[in-house]
């Protein structure tokens, strides 16, 4: 018996969609208001399931409380009321997507979580918006 578990957070971040090797007419372009030279920000919502069996003993397929702090831990905690283009790593030389997002909160987590479990990531960047990334 295999059943997915949901987590399902939030986080505020600002980006720029930019492409440097592009000139800016390009960036525009392509990009349009997200490629505002003075960011703009995102409410965004994070869901992340996790698909395994469930434990015979505890009828858990994952701690729910061990799955809120790592996501807390990995995710909010370095993306939340941060601009990602200039305040992490992960973002300094990719472009801040929702799609590049949600591949990077996949690994983030991935790296957590025994592959006994299969991980989906997914991320609304507005209510009408979003990605999902199964790995």
């Amino acid at each position: 018996m295999r059943v997915t578990v949901c987590r399902k957070e939030h986080f505020n971040a600002a980006h720029r969609l930019h492409h440097a090797a592009w000139t800016d007419e390009r960036n525009q372009q392509v990009f349009g208001l997200c490629n505002n030279p003075n960011y703009h920000g995102h409410n965004y919502e994070l869901v992340v399931k996790l698909t395994g069996r469930v434990d015979p003993e505890t009828g858990y397929v994952y701690d729910m409380k061990k799955l809120s702090d790592l996501v807390k831990e990995e995710v909010i905690g370095k993306f939340d009321h941060k601009n990602l283009n200039l305040d992490t790593e992960e973002f300094r030389n990719l472009n801040p997507t929702a799609e590049n997002i949600a591949v990077v909160i996949w690994e983030k987590l991935r790296a957590k979580v025994s592959p006994d479990y299969e991980l989906a990531v997914t991320l609304y960047e507005t209510e009408r918006n979003f990605v999902e990334y199964n790995g």
